[in-house]
């Protein structure tokens, strides 16, 4: 069998609040309740994010979604609606801009506890 990756836990200051944001912007399910004490979100088939309360500090995390070109669409649009700041650079200044530098469209946006969240069209992290 492959190695997948089943699951992650993110820390949060407020773990439903932060699971509903996420599920609501990836346009996919959630649940106040999961195992044990987290707040699952159903990012696909094979991968949950457990939103887990946690007392500061607790490290900010980058996470990154490969998404297809209407996902992005479409979760960019939910962004927008949801008047989340977004930008174009890993560590840039918030421009409201999509980067296409890297043969897709990225963007990124942080969420109230400061994690950092990444969409992508096309990965640059591996050979296509």
């Amino acid at each position: 069998m492959a190695i997948e990756l089943d699951h992650i836990l993110v820390p949060s200051r407020d773990r439903l609040a932060s699971a509903k944001l996420l599920a609501h912007l990836l346009g996919v399910p959630w649940s106040p309740t999961g195992i044990g004490p987290f707040a699952p979100v159903y990012v696909n088939d094979g991968l949950t994010f457990d939103f887990d309360q946690w007392s500061e500090p607790f490290p900010l995390i980058h996470y990154c979604f490969r998404v297809g070109e209407d996902e992005f669409d479409a979760i960019l649009q939910r962004i927008r609606a949801s008047g989340i700041a977004y930008r174009s650079a890993v560590h840039g200044p918030v421009d409201h801009l999509i980067d296409t530098a890297h043969g897709g469209r990225i963007v990124y946006w942080n969420e109230p506890d400061g994690h950092q969240w990444e969409m992508l069209t096309v990965s640059y992290a591996r050979a296509q």
